[in-house]
């Protein structure tokens, strides 16, 4: 049995709290497809098989404890073992780390309320926010308020298409695959960028 007719199951078997559970996982396995299992979670509920109410509050309380999970890696990470690794690696330098850490210092509630309602982002968006030890209650409230309206759209989309409720995950399918596409177009950006630095600085010094 694969890993989505495994969710699809737990949310068939346990209902509102299952579908809770499934948004837990989604959180911290991001390719799991919240985008198919909260419009499932809406069809179901349409079907009278679950409470729509109920559907809502625990996958935005799996949410939320799934992202609590990722704050708290980042925060296990910390600072010091990111520098560590960011001397490690290739065309990185320190100086990223610290403008990563500034930019996120002032716009870092703005970058989780909205990541939450980003495909690919919402998951990871936890990491950085532990790392740089964002508030507790404001990180928990941001998440939640985020989450909140990321995962009523999407069962409710599910509960108005019904038995066409997987035309929700085809179309959100578009927005991570431009999304995606847009982050290898940064980071393509970043390394010729880079390079070009280093050829620029070797060249100066010959």
């Amino acid at each position: 049995m694969d890993v989505v007719s495994w969710i699809t199951d737990l949310m068939e078997t346990l209902g509102a709290p299952g579908a809770g559970i499934a948004i837990a996982l989604e959180n911290l396995f991001p390719p799991l497809p919240s985008e198919l299992f909260l419009p499932m979670a809406g069809f179901t509920a349409s079907q009278g098989k679950m409470n729509l109410f109920a559907a809502i509050l625990w996958t935005t309380t799996g949410s939320v404890a799934g992202a609590l999970a990722l704050y708290y890696l980042g925060a296990a990470l910390g600072r010091d073992r990111i520098r560590a690794i960011a001397q490690r690696m290739p065309l990185v330098n320190v100086s990223d780390v610290d403008r990563t850490e500034e930019w996120f210092a002032r716009h870092g509630k703005a970058t989780v309320f909205f990541g939450r309602m980003v495909p690919i982002f919402r998951s990871l968006i936890s990491i950085p926010a532990g790392v740089e030890r964002m508030p507790l209650p404001s990180f928990l409230l941001l998440t939640a308020a985020g989450s909140l309206i990321w995962n009523t759209a999407l069962i409710l989309a599910g509960y108005v298409l019904g038995a066409n409720y997987h035309l929700v995950d085809q179309y959100m399918g578009i927005v991570s695959k431009v999304v995606l596409g847009l982050v290898v177009l940064a980071v393509g950006w970043f390394v010729v960028s880079r390079l070009a630095q280093r050829r620029k600085s070797d060249q100066a010094r010959r």
